[in-house]
């Protein structure tokens, strides 16, 4: 491919302000500028600068690779989550998520018009619930638009076909979108999708996915027959996060403390528990989840922190509410683990050799980064497409122990039966199994971004395809 056909094409990044959502399309976009092409980050100032703070198993050098823009969008409440909300669902984001699709449309029409007139050709690469960039980039004469799946594919399928035959076969049970969800944010998604249906067809080219043949091949493949894409591309380039060998030791970063207590731990002997940064617990599940960790006489970490508010650089507003029990509980466990309050270097938690498994709540972005480094998941699903996510990894990879099952996720789950999960994944013997296939499947997905492998071609194919 001749070098002036790279750098005549411009990608643009659009993602939606959610961390997961950033966290992926930054990850792609320091991997597309890594094989030469002009990139462009499209997001609010906080939001880029959230985007840049926590990116991480990157050498700080190479956000020096992407140009960084400001979609000015205007003030918005950030109110604290409620852990006590009916639903699981973190609705406290609602505002800010209303006013960037209401304002970043006009400020990335502008951007677009402006690298129109430069580059031979412009590629947006949006989030999908981010419909308004693509709609932008159909009215350049040089524009095209991709869309990037965020979640798993076998999620888009099952909400397609629900009775397709994969479904069927593996006894994988789709729960309805409004079930994980809130009326409200429906409301918004097919508010924000509106424009598309009344245009008769999307206007994008294809799929840019996160994910890889070794762990949704089959998905891939049924996808790609499916009426909705046989006449896109899809490009199956995942995992995007960075993958770090055993030491852990991303290039450049000063180490965090827990990466010391991990080294002079035993080989396979942590659990590590993150929820992410979109679910809040009552105090009273804490409760019982720390009396479930103490009980299992298991090595940890804990990731114990409220969810993010629209704006993670506000004042948190006084002290954590889980602030007696944890003083107890840290005492009472001292030596055996670690409970973390602030931002974990999770890549490198879980790339360490010392870290066994993870308790998770089965996000897209945790979920592809334990399997990449070949821990299996401990599932306790929060809302969207989580629930899916876990059905996936327990019944289809069997890489995952469901920890609560959906239907429950209004109830606290008592210790014991945390515990007696805990348990079953660290020593009996269907751990260490799940464990060893976990294990193999990492291996199987390292070996997809290794050159020559699937995902490595598809990132490959993707780039000639735009720019050629």
């Amino acid at each position: 491919m001749a070098l002036d056909s790279i750098e005549s094409v411009a990608l643009v990044a659009v993602p939606f302000p959610a961390q997961g959502h950033l966290n992926q399309l930054m990850h792609l976009s320091l991997l597309v500028a890594s094989r030469g092409l002009s990139v462009h980050y499209a997001a609010p100032a906080a939001h880029v600068r959230q985007a840049q703070s926590r990116v991480h198993g990157w050498d700080p050098g190479a956000l020096a690779s992407i140009q960084f823009h400001d979609l000015d969008v205007s003030t918005y409440e950030s109110p604290v989550p409620d852990p006590t909300a009916a639903s699981p669902f973190p609705s406290h984001l609602m505002p800010m998520w209303e006013a960037f699709t209401a304002a970043a449309r006009a400020p990335l029409a502008v951007l677009l018009e402006r690298l129109s007139a430069t580059y031979r050709r412009v590629v947006v690469v949006y989030d999908n619930l981010n419909a308004f960039a693509a709609v932008e980039a159909s009215r350049l004469s040089n524009g095209e638009a991709f869309g990037l799946q965020c979640v798993a594919i076998s999620y888009s399928m099952a909400w397609l076909d629900k009775e397709h035959r994969l479904l069927r076969d593996h006894d994988l049970q789709f729960l309805p979108i409004e079930a994980c969800t809130t009326k409200e944010f429906l409301e918004f998604v097919f508010r924000a999708a509106g424009e598309m249906q009344n245009r008769g067809s999307l206007p994008s080219s294809g799929l840019v996915m996160n994910t890889c043949r070794a762990i949704e091949g089959e998905f891939i493949d049924a996808i790609a027959e499916h009426p909705q894409f046989k006449e896109r591309k899809l490009f199956a380039v995942g995992p995007l996060n960075p993958l770090l060998d055993a030491s852990a030791r991303g290039p450049g970063k000063t180490l965090h403390e827990c990466m010391n207590w991990l080294d002079a731990q035993p080989e396979e002997s942590v659990l590590y528990v993150s929820f992410g940064t979109t679910t809040s617990f009552r105090v009273e599940q804490i409760a019982e989840m720390a009396a479930a960790i103490k009980g299992s006489k298991q090595r940890f970490i804990w990731v114990l922190r409220d969810a993010d508010r629209a704006d993670i650089f506000a004042e948190s507003g006084g002290e954590s509410p889980y602030e007696k029990l944890l003083s107890e509980f840290t005492r009472e466990t001292k030596g055996t683990g670690l409970v973390i309050t602030g931002w974990a270097p999770q890549l490198e938690i879980l790339a360490h050799g010392a870290t066994a498994a993870f308790m998770s709540h089965c996000g897209w972005n945790s979920t592809m980064e334990s399997l990449s480094h070949g821990k299996p998941i401990l599932a306790w699903p929060m809302h969207s497409d989580q629930p899916w996510d876990a059905e996936f990894l327990c019944k289809y990879l069997k890489v995952g122990l469901l920890v609560r099952q959906w239907e429950k996720h209004s109830e606290v789950v008592p210790a014991a039966a945390i515990q007696g999960v805990i348990e079953e994944a660290m020593v009996s013997d269907k751990g260490m199994a799940m464990r060893q296939r976990a294990k193999v499947l990492g291996e199987a997905i390292r070996a997809s971004v290794a050159d020559g492998g699937s995902s490595s071609k598809a990132l490959n194919d993707f780039v000639a395809y735009i720019t050629r």
